[in-house]
């Protein structure tokens, strides 16, 4: 199972984050975010950790220049983008170090989802993240009813995201899904925005995997 851990801003939380060695960690580039990137810490990230750039609503411009700053290996779009966007961010040239970009589609799941719109992301993206409908673009620190994941037919792997916490790993266990790959964490170990606790984090890997 995949872990990816979200919302990292601290060179000295991330050196710690490394020793765990998570799948996927992510940055965020959304300046209403409480864990926005203002300056990317100089930190060296061993390439089996994938850097992931989270984007909300943002110009295809600014995201290529963003992930070719920083050599991301993923982006997120967390936002209201169209298939559209995401098929012209698929086909876009970015200048990176020998690897091609993955691009992730968040959604955010409540009881209405239908998730038949997933169909129209699926030539243009990597994975899905099904994150819980809240008031803010992520970040709101609640679940959705997990049942509901059953009714997602599609062909791209999705990672499981929204308020998950140390207390959930059985029910994690629980899920069976073929697309089922992985869990996204963030505001549920964190001492506090962008600050994570690390040995919180290594007891919930430690249980899950």
């Amino acid at each position: 199972m995949k872990i990816k851990v979200c919302g990292m801003r601290d060179k000295e939380n991330i050196e710690s984050l490394i020793a765990l060695k998570p799948d996927f960690m992510g940055f965020i580039f959304y300046d209403k975010s409480k864990r926005f990137v203002t300056d990317f810490p100089k930190v060296k990230i061993p390439s089996i950790i994938k850097k992931v750039g989270v984007f909300v609503n943002e110009t295809i411009e600014e995201v290529i220049s963003i992930a070719e700053k920083y050599q991301l290996d993923c982006i997120q779009l967390h936002g209201d983008e169209l298939p559209e966007y995401c098929e012209k961010l698929s086909q876009s040239k970015f200048d990176l170090e020998s690897h091609q970009i993955d691009i992730f589609k968040a959604f955010s799941i409540d009881e209405n989802f239908d998730f038949n719109t997933t169909k129209q992301y699926e030539n243009c993206c990597n994975y899905f993240l099904f994150d819980t409908k809240g008031n803010d673009y992520g970040g709101n620190g609640i679940k959705f009813n997990w049942e509901i994941l059953q009714k997602y037919k599609g062909n791209i792997p999705f990672l499981l995201s929204g308020g998950i916490s140390a207390k959930d790993v059985n029910e994690i266990k629980k899920i069976n899904h073929p697309q089922f790959m992985g869990v996204d964490v963030n505001s549920g170990f964190e001492i506090k925005p962008a600050l994570k606790d690390i040995e919180k984090l290594k007891e919930f890997k430690s249980n899950l995997l």
